[in-house]
């Protein structure tokens, strides 16, 4: 019971250990960065925390963070392996179903020519949190 609790307070806490896998700067790297007292409205976007969320959900299992790619893989797949080289979309529908649109981003990946729609549509169910269906092009 206090293994339990101790992981709740954890979780709620935010004193999750943060993963060691995430890239970081180097702290002498990030010292000269400053924020600023609050967020620029130029170019700011707001996201529900559903919405992004699922988003996660579907990215993670779109373009999967583990995923190493073999060394003679051309420069064509190393973008389109990459999470940035895809826009977002996303739309409500009935029932707490959430859809989420991965497609490659105008200017992306056109190392070897314009690439083909190499997305995905993503059904997400935010009540349960779990992918209900994705539509492959």
């Amino acid at each position: 019971m206090k293994s339990k609790l101790l992981a709740l307070c954890m979780l709620l806490s935010g004193c999750v250990p943060r993963s060691a896998t995430l890239p970081r700067a180097a702290p002498e790297e990030a010292a000269w960065f400053k924020f600023p007292d609050a967020l620029p409205a130029d170019g700011r976007h707001a996201l529900p925390s559903a919405t992004a969320a699922a988003i996660q959900l579907a990215m993670d299992d779109f373009r999967p963070r583990h995923v190493r790619l073999p060394g003679n893989a051309s420069p064509a797949e190393v973008c389109l392996n990459q999470r940035q080289s895809y826009d977002v979309r996303t739309s409500p529908m009935p029932e707490g179903i959430l859809l989420v649109r991965f497609s490659v981003s105008s200017g992306a990946c056109m190392q070897e020519g314009p690439v083909t729609d190499m997305g995905a549509i993503y059904a997400v169910d935010t009540r349960a949190w779990r992918i209900l269906a994705v539509q492959q092009p």
